[in-house]
């Protein structure tokens, strides 16, 4: 019971935190509950939602592009690294690995991949990657032939698996970041091109780019962006996909258009951005270039994804 109360009182203290840290805006009072939680917490559909300090920090998320210009102490990076050292790794191969990015002319590099110069103002910066390198080392070292048609470590499922888990470890490190009260922003962007990232990080064969993750004190506290209904995105047993399920998807999105509509004109009053709808349209419409294409810029690392 002690330890119980402990926690409960930890909870309360978080929610209190987080109140103060993004406002009280981003706080609402939730039917039945007696307490306050986190806007997003608020949202969701059941009034008697669960909730303490973890969910409450996950709902809490938002991407943080602007950062106070202040260094990280060693003990919070070795925290954070951790961290994602303990997130979930397929079959525990530890196929993946991450780059801090430190050097001021190197993030103005990935800033310029990116296209997005906030990049280089972050005052922690990764890049996370597929590692088999690592890997076919160890396997090397064992007598294990890394040019044989049986070499596993290359093949297409580990490709993919290595993928996961570094996403597993960035996500981990996220959630952690945010619990101390730090922002951050998942950075797809630095895939604008490919070949370009791995020449800049001198990435070895059997490595491929995953994603960058920018670290750092908030200095904005921008508004939670909408979610879709959970009916359209969680299902009982099947994928449903008959006609019916497809006509319901097409009625219920016009209403999320207007949710996410309402945010953009929000949060960027000078300049609209499309519905949801159309912006999904846009990217459908949109050929793929060279510098995002995965099976030309895998293959030149050494994966074979044809198998």
């Amino acid at each position: 019971m002690a330890l119980f109360a402990s926690l409960s009182a930890h909870g309360r203290r978080f929610s209190a935190h987080l109140k103060t840290f993004w406002g009280a805006s981003q706080y609402r009072r939730v039917p039945r509950q007696r307490k306050w939680v986190a806007l997003g917490a608020s949202l969701c559909d059941n009034d008697s939602m669960v909730t303490n300090s973890t969910i409450e920090t996950l709902l809490n998320r938002r991407s943080i592009r602007k950062f106070v210009a202040e260094p990280f102490d060693d003990d919070t990076v070795a925290t954070l690294e951790t961290v994602a050292q303990h997130a979930a790794s397929s079959q525990y191969l530890n196929d993946w690995s991450a780059v801090r990015v430190k050097d001021p002319a190197l993030k103005k590099r990935m800033s310029e991949i990116g296209r997005q110069p906030y990049i280089a103002e972050a005052p922690l910066l990764y890049v996370f990657v597929a590692d088999e390198h690592r890997n076919a080392i160890i396997a090397e070292s064992k007598g294990v032939s890394t040019d044989s048609d049986t070499y596993g470590l290359a093949g297409s499922y580990r490709f993919s698996q290595a993928q996961n888990d570094a996403v597993l470890a960035l996500h981990a490190m996220e959630t952690a970041a945010y619990s101390l009260g730090l922002g951050c922003v998942i950075l797809g962007s630095l895939l604008n091109d490919v070949p370009g990232l791995i020449e800049a990080l001198h990435l070895p064969q059997y490595t491929y780019p995953v994603l960058g993750l920018a670290i750092g004190k908030p200095d904005q506290a921008p508004a939670l962006k909408p979610r879709m209904p959970r009916e359209l995105q969680f299902f009982d047993d099947v994928y449903p996909s008959d006609d019916d399920a497809t006509e319901s998807i097409k009625e219920r999105i016009g209403a999320f258009d207007v949710s996410v509509h309402e945010y953009y004109d929000l949060r960027n009053t000078d300049r609209p951005v499309d519905a949801f709808s159309d912006q999904i349209a846009s990217i459908a419409a949109q050929r793929m270039d060279a510098a995002h294409q995965v099976i030309p810029n895998a293959t030149s690392q050494g994966f074979r994804l044809d198998r």
